[in-house]
């Protein structure tokens, strides 16, 4: 059978030269960079990721060629979530500092550092978008009236510029943004998540979840004691069957993996696949859910 519909062409991933505008500190680790491109309408979607590659900056250049001497391949380009949608002026991504652990983190960071703690305004970089899998289906609206974002540390960032897209393009979704850090300290969009939740009272509730947090004045109805469990989410997910969810955070790893192996120990779960068990305990349909891990 022939049709005359033609296939839409393949998207094209661009090199872009940016400027940084501003840097945003948004915890002590995290940090916000607002990119100036020239063009006002950039083609991409909320959930995107763009990717820089380490070898551009000269500062990185010996530790660049050690660790590519460790391992024996050349060190690829990092990805990193937009928190900017694309109704927005400026692009943005917000970074947080990777930690080198003794007998946990396999090599020292490389770019995160640099990012995050040597950028200032006016350095020019290039970086290479937009792409990636976490986005809003264009039909969302005829298919759920509730989505539920639930996020660990950086994992906010490409939900937040789903938020912001989401309550700007799709009147009728109301959100839950259930947010899981340490402290009150490493909440990252504190701000911004206060401000939408007061500007749009009827569509957005964020409740964070603080696993190590000491004040006991931090605690209140939106402000929960401890992980992520199967009581809140029946609490804020009422209709389980009905909803999409949002899940980002860290998962296992492939070198997670390769180490239970090298031990021969059991791999053992992170946050996204403690959620996604929950998820499935409390009857969220698997086709409903979209995740996107780190680690």
């Amino acid at each position: 059978m022939q049709t005359d519909t033609v296939a839409p062409p393949a998207r094209r991933i661009k090199e872009l030269e940016v400027m940084v505008a501003d840097v945003v500190v948004e915890t002590p680790d995290t940090s916000t960079l607002v990119f100036f491109t020239g063009n006002d309408r950039l083609d991409y979607k909320a959930g995107h990721f763009l990717t820089i590659d380490p070898h551009q900056f000269e500062a990185l250049d010996r530790f660049t060629a050690f660790l590519e001497h460790l391992k024996g391949k050349p060190e690829p380009p990092r990805a990193y979530s937009m928190c900017s949608a694309p109704h927005e002026r400026y692009l943005a991504v917000t970074v947080k500092e990777e930690r080198f652990v003794p007998n946990v983190t396999k090599y020292p960071p490389l770019l995160s550092p640099l990012l995050v703690k040597r950028t200032v305004r006016g350095m020019r970089l290039v970086v290479t978008g937009f792409t990636g899998p976490y986005t809003l289906p264009p039909d969302i609206a005829s298919q759920t009236e509730h989505i539920v974002h639930i996020c660990a540390g950086s994992g906010s960032v490409p939900n937040l510029s789903i938020l912001k897209f989401a309550l700007t393009n799709h009147p009728t979704l109301r959100h839950t943004f259930i947010y899981s850090n340490k402290t009150w300290q490493d909440v990252i969009f504190r701000e911004t998540l206060e401000q939408l939740a007061t500007e749009y009272p009827g569509r957005l509730r964020v409740v964070h979840t603080l696993t190590r947090e000491t004040d006991e004045g931090r605690f209140g109805p939106n402000v929960r004691r401890g992980r992520i469990n199967e009581a809140l989410l029946r609490e804020l997910i009422p209709e389980p069957a009905d909803c999409f969810v949002y899940l980002c955070g860290p998962g296992i790893s492939k070198f997670d993996r390769e180490a239970a192996r090298e031990t021969s120990t059991a791999v053992q779960p992170k946050f996204i696949e403690m959620v996604l068990a929950t998820l499935r305990e409390i009857g969220v349909p698997d086709s409903r859910i979209k995740r996107e891990s780190y680690g």
